[in-house]
């Protein structure tokens, strides 16, 4: 049997390691490669009180070097990039591999899927903030060309950002081939231009040496504290590297980091850093100024484009989050489109795309200058890896059988940096790093109550169902009239009898010849294979028990899952097939197992979940939906 970890390699190697290498730019890197626009601005923000002077700027560049070195290519493309879950990534990814390895372990289980959806949860505030920063990071350098530009700084971010937004109901298939070739652009240029002002003041070479990173923190004390909230900026987006692990594969990621985003970054922070020391006055905007005159307005039509293309993986991956939070059952069905004919998961979710434009226009307009919103930027970043650092240690220990003192050291050294880094960055709770985690809080509230609402309805459900086998007995004794064609009850209990079935006797008083009670199981894996998809259990009258399982970055068909069961013998005339679907409608009552508060906002999003003849591509004239109140 072939694995789908192996499956995805062999898709990869259809296209060559540099092909792959060079579309990994822009949607990988796109992040990470935008941070020099903001990050020195940030770290010698006058309102954090750090002077600049000779030491305390080779002391930044040096703790800008080391932190990529320590956090993206050791954590990231060392050690996380190699916990593939049957070769995806992503934190959906690494909490189910970590929680799968617990399953023994009921109450440390539910522990871990809690943290996991927390840390999906502040994705979103980082769906929010990278956007407006990085885009309006681009536009405000036109104030450098010009400060008679600067009243148009902010239209002109509004209008690249909604114009984002509204194509993504098109998608992106059309221009998306460009992304990795303009970001290569990108990346030779930040190198290039770096590289150019290191020769105006060579001594910044001395940042490669460890030694002025501590030297700097013992000197500022608290102030060096609070710089760490700004230098962790320059490696936000690093988590990309493994959340897009399944699109790539794991050695074009490398290849890309090493051959290019790590040496352009590098050149990049070195040559802002030398500007600096030639010029501390440049400290107004010193990624603008490293260019000359003639380049300023060619340098931020490419710093708009590539924050674009950093905006859109992004945008991208809040709509996979969200359908993968869906199918664990963490969110409501939503009404997911695809944008492409040719590749499976460019999705489009209409909900999720509209209030994300909403938050970044308020981010944007509300905060103003990219030196604001770094201040709220960072938070649900640094919180995210400090999550991923401690699922890492539960796959260590639990899913990799590693010894308990190798699981503790691997991942406490970069759990200590992670920490100090989200503790740096709570500092600017106030400043705005309130922003991105109120929003992480109320969709992790949403998220919980979702999940915790279905297991009550399921609960209520499977307390009134009727034994299904003793029932089908009882029925087909006395048989009621049988028609031809087949009826598809879908149910959530593979044991109990749908409700729905028993709504159709009741009013119509008759029996299709082939009858199949189909339930949807979500595995706690990225994918099954097609061999493990649908599972049969013959019954009594020509009646059937059809599970069909998915991952959570599978694509739910139930018709196209419905067509491998003539491998098995069964097969089902399309138009002579009915699906029969039981909607809840549920009504909150005193005494449930959550507030009433909580049971009201439950039901609200239950009756205005997505049908579930669309999430599952039933066809729309063969569909009986039938309503049951259930109290909870």
């Amino acid at each position: 049997m072939v694995s789908t970890s192996n499956k995805l390699k062999s898709n990869i190697k259809n296209e060559s390691l540099g092909v792959l290498s060079l579309a990994a730019l822009g949607v990988v890197y796109g992040d990470i490669g935008t941070s020099p626009l903001y990050v020195m601005k940030t770290v010698f923000d006058p309102a954090h009180g750090l002077v600049i002077s000779d030491n305390n700027i080779i002391g930044i560049i040096s703790l800008i070097f080391w932190a990529i070195m320590m956090v993206v290519t050791v954590k990231y493309i060392t050690l996380i990039l190699r916990a593939d879950n049957h070769g995806e990534g992503g934190i959906m990814a690494l909490l189910s591999l970590a929680s799968s390895s617990v399953l023994n372990r009921p109450q440390l289980h539910r522990i871990l899927f809690i943290i996991g959806a927390f840390g999906a949860a502040l994705f979103y505030g980082d769906g929010v903030i990278t956007p407006a920063i990085s885009v309006l990071s681009a536009v405000e350098g036109l104030e450098v060309a010009t400060p008679l530009l600067q009243p148009y700084v902010l239209p002109i971010t509004l209008i690249v950002l909604i114009s984002l937004f509204l194509i993504q109901q098109r998608g992106t298939g059309g221009i998306g081939a460009m992304f990795g070739p303009i970001t290569l652009i990108w990346f030779i240029t930040l190198g290039f231009f770096g590289l150019i002002n290191i020769a105006t003041a060579p001594e910044i070479l001395q940042a490669f040496n460890p030694l002025f990173a501590v030297s700097f923190c013992l000197e500022n004390g608290l102030l060096a504290f609070i710089a760490f909230g700004a230098v962790v900026l320059a490696v936000t987006g690093g988590e990309a590297l493994y959340a897009d692990m399944g699109h790539f594969g794991i050695k074009p990621i490398r290849l890309a980091w090493y051959g290019c985003v790590l040496p352009a970054l590098i050149l990049n922070y070195l040559g802002q850093g030398a500007l600096l020391l030639a010029d501390p006055s440049a400290i107004s905007n010193p990624f603008f100024l490293l260019f000359p005159s003639w380049a300023l307005y060619p340098a931020v039509a490419l710093a708009t484009a590539a924050t674009v293309i950093a905006s859109q993986a992004v945008i991208s991956g809040v709509f996979s989050v969200t359908r993968q939070a869906i199918q664990l059952g963490f969110l409501p069905r939503m009404q997911i489109r695809h944008t492409s004919d040719q590749k499976i998961g460019q999705i489009y979710i209409p909900f999720v795309n509209w209030i994300l434009l909403a938050a970044v226009i308020m981010a944007v307009v509300g905060f103003g200058s990219s030196s604001s919103l770094a201040s709220a930027y960072g938070v649900a970043v640094t919180a995210t890896m400090v999550i991923e650092t401690i699922l890492t240690f539960f796959v260590l220990r639990f899913a990799w059988k590693y010894p308990l003192i190798l699981g503790i050291v691997a991942t406490g050294f970069f759990l200590i940096i992670d920490a100090t880094f989200f503790a740096a960055t709570i500092l600017k709770i106030f400043q705005g790093g309130w922003f991105p985690l109120v929003i992480g809080a109320i969709i992790f509230f949403v998220m919980i109550t979702w999940n915790r609402g279905r297991e009550i309805l399921l609960e209520r459900l499977r307390s009134d169902d009727i034994p299904l086998e003793p029932f089908l007995e009882s029925l087909l004794a006395h048989p009621p009239a049988r028609v031809s064609g087949t009826s598809i009850f879908l149910t959530s209990n593979v044991n109990g009898v749908p409700h729905a079935l028993l709504h159709n006797l009741a009013h119509n008083q008759v029996l299709h010849e082939c009858v199949v009670f189909l339930t949807v199981d979500y595995l706690e894996t990225p994918r099954v294979l097609e061999e493990e998809r649908v599972s049969i259990k013959p019954l009594i009258g020509n009646c059937y028990q059809i599970t069909v399982k998915y991952g959570f970055k599978d694509e739910p068909d139930l018709p196209a899952a419905l067509e491998m069961c003539k491998q098995h013998g069964l097969e089902f005339e399309p138009l002579k097939t009915s699906y029969f679907l039981s909607r809840e409608i549920v009504v909150p009552s005193p005494g449930g197992g959550m507030t009433q508060w909580q049971e009201r906002i439950f039901a609200t999003m239950a009756r205005n979940a997505s049908n579930a003849a669309e999430y599952f591509k039933l066809p729309a004239n063969r569909v009986l939906e039938l309503g049951t109140r259930i109290e909870i």
